[in-house]
């Protein structure tokens, strides 16, 4: 199993930029492809992102490709969201999470991931 610690989140005009972290604990950091989620008010979990294990590999919602880039540092434990052009529409907890199951972007989106964070708030002021 793994802990996932999610921290940078904050209030940011629109248009400005912030950076995520989470840190992680446990099992092998390395052996999880990794993602981010999030859930703006009274609205569903929504995938936003995810890198592969080796971090060869990342996966964008549409909402968000070419904005945001999710990177990791295997040596650090901790994985990266940085977000740029921000929009009150990007208003949301932030999870970061974690699975065994390396797969696409679009299988990650469907079936979520095993483990989860406890979130970090990001809110874009118009």
């Amino acid at each position: 199993q793994v802990q996932l610690v999610e921290s940078g989140g904050g209030l940011v005009q629109a248009g400005g930029s912030l950076r995520l972290s989470c840190g992680a604990s446990g099992r092998t950091f390395s052996s999880y492809a990794m993602g981010w989620f999030r859930q703006a008010p009274g609205k569903e979990r929504d995938f936003v992102a995810a890198v592969s294990w080796s971090g060869g590999s990342t996966y964008y919602a549409d909402s968000v490709k070419g904005r945001f880039t999710i990177s990791r540092d295997n040596a650090l434990n901790t994985l990266y969201l940085q977000m740029n052009s921000l929009k009150p529409e990007d208003t949301a907890v932030y999870y970061c999470a974690a699975t065994s199951i390396e797969a696409s972007g679009s299988y990650y989106a469907r079936y979520g991931m095993q483990y989860r964070g406890k979130g970090t708030l990001v809110t874009v002021s118009s």
